[in-house]
């Protein structure tokens, strides 16, 4: 059974830093891409970043750019999400999950979300002074 279990998240400052994690059972990492979405109330789910399995490329979303960082520590099945300079705007559920598909994930990662499934229960990130 393919399970992914989110951690990390909490009730944070603006500016403050967060590291979200992913932990995945039943499936091997290296057979497929895993992204990492968000969903804040009354807004559709978003693709914030993704991590190939073909080639450890990464993606982000524009609004994340040079403050979001992916990766994984395969020995313990475990894929993270650093968050730096957290904004109000980021607060969110986030979530993560395999893309069935393909391997790569794709600069349009987060427009094919349809690809994605395995969702995990999430974790909630809350930015507020």
């Amino acid at each position: 059974q393919v399970q992914f279990v989110e951690s990390g998240g909490g009730l944070v400052q603006p500016g403050d830093s967060l590291r979200l994690s992913c932990a995945a059972s039943g499936l091997e990492l290296r057979d497929y891409a895993i992204g990492w979405f968000r969903q804040a109330p009354g807004k559709e789910r978003e693709g914030v970043s993704c991590l190939s399995a073909s080639d450890g490329s990464t993606f982000y979303t524009d609004s994340v750019k040079g403050r979001f960082t992916i990766s994984k520590d395969s020995a313990k099945r475990t894929i993270f999400l650093q968050i730096n300079d957290l904004k109000p705007e980021d607060t969110a559920m986030y979530y993560c999950a395999a893309n069935l598909m393909r391997r790569f994930c794709g600069g349009s990662f987060n427009q094919r979300l349809y690809e994605y499934d395995y969702w995990g229960q999430g974790t909630q990130v809350t930015v507020s002074s």
